[in-house]
């Protein structure tokens, strides 16, 4: 596995070694003893799957608080996204700061979000499927999302938002989000 530093700290590119023969293409998805070499928490308490039946489907941005903050595992098992990281470690450099990657089958690459960012994506082809390995349980308590037309972030998106749930549609904007919050 070929872990790429990104801009923002913590967050990291995977690219998987593809063993190739006539049978098709074993590839390893996680390693424990890789990711801590790569300063990465091998904790994993939960998996998840999103299919997502059409193009331009938008799932995001979401987060947990506290010590419930998740790290994820994000891959794309079929299909591709684009998939946005801000950061929102106020003790970071890269604070109120995002980056983009997008993540598909054919490379089959994944995305590290480390705690203390929120991520989402855009679908960019029907029919995709997104696994995620969490690093804590969802809780209810602890969860926050804003939204993705946030006007303080100027989010670039590749094409635009057609399916979106109605709970993202109505999800404040960060700042407004950690207000009600507290």
């Amino acid at each position: 596995m070929i872990f790429k530093k990104q801009i923002i700290k913590g967050v990291f590119l995977i690219t998987p070694d593809l063993h190739k023969d006539n049978r098709g293409v074993f590839r390893r998805h996680f390693c424990k003893k890789e990711f801590s070499k790569n300063g990465i928490s091998s904790k994993i308490i939960q998996a998840n799957i999103s299919e997502n039946k059409f193009k331009h489907t938008l799932r995001g941005f979401h987060y947990q608080t506290g010590k419930y903050s998740e790290g994820k595992i994000v891959s794309c098992i079929k299909g591709e996204i684009y998939d946005i990281v801000v950061d929102l470690r106020k003790e970071s450099k890269t604070y109120m700061k995002w980056e983009s990657v997008t993540l598909d089958s054919d490379k089959r690459n994944a995305l590290y979000v480390p705690p203390g960012c929120a991520n989402a994506y855009l679908t960019i082809v029907s029919n995709t499927i997104v696994h995620y390995y969490m690093s804590e349980l969802y809780a209810p308590n602890s969860y926050q999302g804003f939204s993705y037309k946030d006007p303080e972030f100027n989010f670039m998106w590749p094409a635009d938002v057609k399916h979106i749930s109605q709970k993202d549609e109505n999800l404040p904007n960060y700042l407004e989000s950690i207000k009600q919050k507290r």
